[in-house]
């Protein structure tokens, strides 16, 4: 637990330690103190206690064993698609989807020295929303595990010809000079995070608002099983805004998919929808129900 780069260490332990002291407000993220999910973190819950954690598995681990409330995770991107891996992860984490945050994503090219520069270090979604940015100037992108701990690398490192690309504050928290702003290669960049919990949301909670339920399913392997398991969405008139793939071990016997639909169990026409789609599955477990924090359609 102790892999962040040394120059974010003091931040990451004075959080932890406040944390520590009232874990029901604490909120993980992954990343060092300055990332995007750190701002996310702070905007999205403003009386919470950030966690920092290293990795999306330990800051769900960090609610499933109570050193935290919850946990902020970015599931999607507008520019660079879902978050690698995190299908799987919440899933298999037996949290539930309590509430969701869209949060503009500006990031800076921030350094030592004033360039050129050879290579510059960040997560692999914020090289993916930066890559024309970098092609142009010949940059070689260089994988790191979040944004603001490659800007907290760029300063242990002390090499000048080496840049990050993160969040403006991961520049001032680390000693770095922000050398070009808005580096990103669409000015509506826009990232989709989740919050966790051990509790699903109670009913009540989303009683007259309009609401979101995420839940994953792995269809039979029969001829259009897929077909058949989405038909009672269509004609129930339940609006689907999400529908992603991913192969669920190594078989590739038959595909696992990750939606989002508008409403909540306990309307009939959701309960019809969500009978037909489960009949004509494997597995369905839904991951959520929590209220839009933007509209859809």
């Amino acid at each position: 637990m102790r892999s962040f780069p040394a120059p974010a260490l003091a931040l990451v332990d004075r959080m932890r330690a406040a944390a520590a002291v009232d874990p029901a407000r604490a909120i993980a993220f992954q990343g060092s103190p300055g990332a995007n999910s750190h701002r996310a973190a702070t905007e999205s819950r403003p009386d919470a206690l950030p966690l920092p954690c290293f990795s999306f598995e330990d800051a769900l681990d960090a609610v499933k064993d109570g050193r935290a409330g919850e946990a902020i995770i970015p599931i999607e991107n507008s520019q660079h698609g879902r978050v690698a891996d995190i299908h799987f992860l919440l899933p298999e984490s037996g949290l539930h989807i309590v509430a969701e945050y869209f949060m503009p994503i500006n990031h800076a090219l921030m350094a030592l020295g004033s360039g050129p520069f050879e290579a510059a270090y960040s997560h692999p979604q914020a090289l993916g929303q930066s890559r024309h940015f970098l092609r142009a100037r010949g940059i070689v992108p260089l994988s790191h595990a979040d944004t603001a701990g490659a800007a907290a690398y760029v300063a242990e490192r002390g090499d000048p010809a080496i840049a990050a690309i993160a969040p403006a504050i991961a520049a001032e928290l680390y000693g770095l000079e922000i050398i070009e702003r808005n580096v990103e290669d669409s000015a509506d960049n826009m990232t989709r995070f989740v919050i966790l919990a051990r509790e699903p949301l109670a009913p009540q909670a989303l009683a007259g608002k309009p609401v979101m339920t995420t839940f994953i399913f792995e269809v039979k392997n029969i001829p259009a099983a897929l077909y058949k398991a989405l038909g009672g969405f269509a004609t129930n008139g339940v609006n689907m805004t999400k529908l992603e793939s991913y192969q669920h071990g190594t078989s590739f016997a038959a595909s696992a998919f990750y939606a989002d639909i508008i409403g909540a169990p306990g309307d009939p026409a959701v309960d019809r929808a969500l009978e037909e789609c489960a009949f004509h599955s494997k597995e369905l477990r839904i991951l959520g129900s929590y209220a839009q924090a933007r509209p859809r359609g």
